[in-house]
């Protein structure tokens, strides 16, 4: 409880000078990379006061100066934190469209480009998910996604969701399958309390979806490229 208490008072701390900061700037420049920056160094700080070490293997299968969509499994809250600390440039992520009525919150998440998704599971709403993230990626932009769309309970891998292989179909942009690990233990689903250990992160090969004749085969290889890079028991 101590170590989570210490965590939030750092971030906390470290929030306001960078928003201080950096906030004025893009209204004065136009240029959010400072904000961004500056936000994923308290990300990763806040990893390291938790106790929380990284390993990233795979990142020269990154292809370069290339938007990609990053499709990863998801066991813990800490995932999102863990992957997109080690993710070369700028990433977007998709979130729940009711957290656009927050309004701090959603003014920031659509400063950062973030994409909405409705919950409602409609036909619409995933089409219209999937025109505003080929956007984001037409602008250089990495898109992260967790494609189960839940956290595993026991962390073995669910049933994927459909969307961002549709999009993968409809943009064109490689598919990055990334494998996380370690997290499961640190923070448990259902539980706030935040445990030290090694979280790994292994970035595979791009899967390009011309190569494929439609999303489900997508879909297929990316799960095996997934399962590949995690322990038996996750499989």
């Amino acid at each position: 409880m101590m170590r989570n208490l210490v965590l939030l008072l750092a971030i906390a701390g470290m929030s306001i000078p960078v928003a201080a900061v950096c906030i004025p700037w893009f209204f004065l420049t136009g240029n959010l990379m400072p904000l961004y920056r500056g936000s994923f160094f308290i990300v990763r700080v806040g990893l390291r006061i938790a106790g929380i070490r990284v390993e990233a293997e795979g990142l020269e299968h990154i292809p370069a100066g290339k938007a990609c969509i990053f499709m990863a499994n998801h066991v813990s809250n800490l995932d999102p934190p863990v992957l997109t600390s080690v993710i070369p440039g700028r990433t977007s992520v998709f979130y729940k469209k009711s957290l656009s009525k927050i309004p701090i919150l959603g003014y920031a998440m659509r400063l950062a480009e973030f994409v909405p998704v409705s919950r409602t599971g409609g036909v619409e709403g995933a089409r219209e998910s999937a025109r505003l993230a080929t956007g984001v990626l037409a602008k250089g932009i990495h898109i992260t996604t967790f494609v189960e769309g839940t956290r595993s309970h026991d962390g073995r891998l669910l049933p994927f969701k459909k969307g961002p292989f549709y999009l993968g179909m409809e943009s064109g942009a490689p598919c990055i399958p990334v494998s996380i690990s370690g997290t499961e233990t640190m923070m448990r689903k259902g539980s706030s309390r935040v445990r030290p250990g090694v979280a790994r992160v292994v970035f595979h090969a791009p899967v390009y979806p011309a190569d494929y004749a439609d999303r489900e085969a997508l879909m297929l290889a990316v799960r095996e490229s997934i399962a590949s890079g995690l322990p038996e028991r996750m499989r």
